[in-house]
């Protein structure tokens, strides 16, 4: 149970850890595989968790347990990440939060168990406690169902073509557990625990030399005012992304930075939201920085591939100020992206 704790920062680092730790009745910060959901009721549905770009469903990046201290409502808090891999996209980002009081339908009252349940291994569970059914492909909410065996759950058609190609066609109506027979249909990103750490209160100092850069070769024709505007531009661009740098030298593997209502730190002066850019929540509350995603995260996920692929310089991620509780269910919140690009 890898959980963040408000009002510091924190960083966040990728590590291996058995199967068991990275269940639900654990509460885990994790990366990749499949989603370990925290309620059961009110999950994201298909139309949620589908790319608002190019329709297509998008695979589970990452989870945070985030419970708020003092929230009665909030002692079980998780985020859910989600990104589109499917290129030429690769580019819709969705984010979702829940919360659990104590006292819940779900989990016991008492803490997780430290060591592994007997039946502890690598089968995957596609239906949860409350009988909602989990796409074979994704393990997202999976109300479609194989029309031949009617025991194969997806979420959209696009998985379950994924599913018949990649070996359900030869088991279809033969396997009684179908769980045991689950493909790797190379749709999920390789799974991994967040191991949550204090930053160290000590950076590195920042160099002033790179603060007034050297302009060298031709300037052709350009006006004296248009020199020295872009100039600065380029000084102050330089001297944000060596002080994203310098912020992160001193542990240069975390993926990412959770501070709740602290200032995420920005790759570039480009495309850095004003307050205008965050919408509010539905229950009228601002939204306010929660978490940052790192482009470390990348190495990760093994996501490189000819052509487009997943990317990005830096994932802010806003969340309800409040922290409103609507029921047991999920509510999308916001995510920022900064690309690499946007660096000078």
């Amino acid at each position: 149970m890898a959980l963040v704790r408000a009002g510091a920062a924190e960083l966040g680092f990728a590590e291996e850890a058995p199967a068991w730790r990275l269940r639900s009745n654990q509460f885990p910060s994790k990366v990749g595989g499949r989603p370990a959901w925290l309620g059961e009721a009110g999950l994201p549905g298909p139309a949620e968790l589908a790319c608002s770009l190019c329709g297509r469903p998008l695979a589970f990046v990452l989870q945070l347990y985030a419970p708020l201290p003092g929230r009665a409502d909030a002692f079980h808090r998780g985020l859910f990440l989600f990104c589109c891999r499917a290129p030429p996209c690769c580019a819709g980002l969705r984010v979702f939060r829940n919360q659990l009081p104590r006292k819940n339908d779900f989990y016991s009252h008492e803490p997780p168990p430290e060591e592994p349940p007997p039946e502890a291994g690598e089968s995957v569970c596609l239906q949860l406690k409350s009988g909602a059914h989990l796409c074979r492909v994704c393990g997202c909410l999976g109300p479609k169902t194989c029309s031949r065996c009617r025991q194969a759950h997806y979420c959209s058609k696009d998985h379950q073509a994924v599913d018949w190609r990649s070996g359900h066609k030869q088991v279809c109506g033969k396997a009684d557990n179908l769980d045991n027979t689950v493909p790797d249909h190379n749709f999920l990103f390789p799974e991994f625990e967040i191991v949550i750490e204090t930053e160290d209160d000590i950076t590195p100092e920042v160099s002033e030399k790179d603060d007034e850069p050297e302009i060298i070769g031709s300037m052709g024709e350009a006006p004296v005012d248009e020199l020295d505007s872009m100039a600065k531009h380029e000084s102050r661009e330089d001297k944000i992304f060596q002080e994203f740098k310098n912020k992160i030298a001193l542990e240069p593997e975390q993926i990412l930075r959770y501070g709740r209502g602290l200032a995420p730190i920005w790759i570039s002066g480009e495309n850095v939201p004003e307050e205008e850019n965050i919408p509010g929540c539905p229950c009228g509350a601002k939204r306010i920085f929660e978490f940052q995603v790192m482009p470390q995260l990348l190495n990760y996920l093994k996501a490189d591939r000819l052509g487009k692929s997943v990317d990005w310089g830096v994932l802010a991620i806003y969340t309800c100020a409040e922290s409103c509780s609507l029921g047991t269910g999920y509510t999308e919140e916001f995510v920022w992206k900064q690309d690499v690009n946007d660096t000078p």
